[in-house]
């Protein structure tokens, strides 16, 4: 009997196929879906995994079979998905594991127009209905079931993605992008290239855009130094101005500069602030608490209202609905748009970053130095056996040198000096994850190496 506990997380589905995610769950999951939400019509699409195309057709099956009509889009980026989700005015359902190996695929589900599906709003729900379908066998068909229609979508998507960003009056920038064999591979050449629209000042050069959810040259995981390597050195080898390293699902996206050296994601959630309070003056912008202290003293400069939020995507999406925000940024590399149904989407922060640099004959190190303020970390997991006990002694210890707390997520350290360090459990895993700042390098490495010493005790 399969648990459907085990692979519905906090925000999507996750598991390895086809041991945990098969015909059989996505059927039961897509019957749930019509039961849970009322859907009637339902977009969905898949990524380049080889399993991708069966567990949508099964998904659909189930719709169907409540009485939900399902366009298939086909493949698709996630961003691609949310925008057919806003477009459309329709729930969604995305068939990927974004950067997990390839062994794994997942659902991500969505409401009309692109609201997220979490834990929170309505997920578990899906989940028990789910497994009480997979477990006692779906409910009759009914006596009108949906249709299955295809709609290709992804020029509509480029077209959509230039009209919100011009890149035509930009000077010719050399681009380097690292799709990782991921879908990037598919909607670069339709959103930068000229595959569908007239061509840009952009001499892209490709790198793994063959669509392989094997992922024979790397994970597609930008988020580990490991995976940028080989994007670093072409950069340098082309001589290129700019670096872009998608994820398989292509909803993040990741920089690199001209000497090969990654740019933070902090330093492009104040980048595109910057960029988006400019069209709408004094909005809020969202940042969660692990991007630098550098994102809200820049949204402040620029005359907008800094939102500090928790981390994960139904947080920042529920927090711009509330707030009207105009954007929001994720250490992770997520970046959330008022103007793409409050969605996240690699793509478009692509656009600002190559806009920025364009419009200006600055490297992007220049570009990006006067965001660039603090020194920090990244995340750094530890494989920890009591999560409360060693986050009570990290408590402990630097409340004996006057530092404020709070506990917004995870728990917040700031020291008189204005250094910082959050430490945070993980939701599925024995894991703390430590995120630290300071004023320069060494400030930050001992902080680091002063927490970390508590942390594994």
């Amino acid at each position: 009997m399969l648990d459907l506990s085990e692979i519905v997380k906090a925000y999507d589905v996750r598991g390895i196929v086809p041991d945990q995610l098969n015909a059989d769950v996505a059927r039961a999951i897509g019957a749930a879906f019509v039961t849970v939400t009322g859907a009637t019509t339902i977009a969905a699409g898949h990524d380049m995994r080889e399993s991708g195309p069966e567990l949508l057709a099964a998904f659909a099956e189930g719709a169907t079979g409540g009485g939900a009509n399902v366009i298939r889009i086909g493949l698709a980026s996630t961003d691609l998905l949310y925008y057919a989700s806003g477009h459309l005015d329709l729930p969604g359902a995305m068939f990927t594991a974004s950067h997990n190996p390839a062994r794994y695929n997942g659902i991500k589900l969505c409401r009309a127009g692109a609201r997220p599906i979490g834990q929170d709003s309505g997920l578990v729900e899906i989940r028990k209905t789910a497994q009480t379908y997979l477990d006692g066998g779906l409910p009759p068909v009914v006596d009108r079931p949906g249709s299955v229609t295809d709609l290709d979508l992804l020029g509509d998507y480029a077209g959509y993605l230039r009209s919100l960003v011009s890149l035509s009056g930009s000077r010719p920038l050399k681009v380097v992008v690292d799709a990782g064999n991921g879908m990037a591979g598919y909607t670069v050449p339709a959103v930068l290239g000229a595959k569908l629209l007239p061509s840009l000042p952009l001499d892209i050069v490709p790198l793994y855009f063959e669509l392989d959810g094997n992922f024979p040259n790397h994970e597609a995981n930008p988020l580990e130094p490991a995976n940028l390597v080989d994007l670093q050195k072409a950069v340098v080898a082309e001589k290129a101005d700019i670096g872009l390293a998608f994820d398989g699902d292509a909803d993040r996206c990741f920089f690199v500069d001209a000497a090969g050296d990654a740019v933070s994601p902090s330093a492009v959630t104040a980048l595109v602030a910057v960029r988006e309070l400019a069209k709408s003056p004094g909005s809020a912008v969202i940042h969660n608490l692990i991007t630098s202290r550098a994102v809200a003293e820049v949204i402040l400069e620029h005359g907008g209202r800094p939102v500090r939020t928790r981390v994960g995507h139904s947080f920042i999406k529920a927090e711009m609905a509330e707030t009207d925000a105009v954007f929001g940024g994720e250490h992770s590399a997520h970046y959330y748009f008022r103007d793409f149904w409050r969605a996240d989407t690699g793509m478009l922060a692509a656009m600002h970053v190559l806009a920025a640099l364009g419009e200006q004959d600055g490297t992007l190190a220049e570009l990006t130095a006067e965001y660039t303020r603090y020194s920090a970390s990244g995340e750094i997991n530890s494989t920890v056996a009591d999560q409360a006990a060693r986050l009570h002694a990290v408590a402990e210890h630097f409340r004996a040198q006057g530092a404020t707390f709070d506990e917004l997520d995870g728990l917040t350290i700031t020291r008189p000096d204005g250094s910082w360090l959050n430490v945070r459990a993980s939701n599925t895993e024995p894991l703390l994850r430590l995120n630290v700042e300071a004023g320069s390098p060494e400030e930050m490495r001992a902080l680091r190496d002063e927490a970390l010493a508590i942390i594994r005790g």
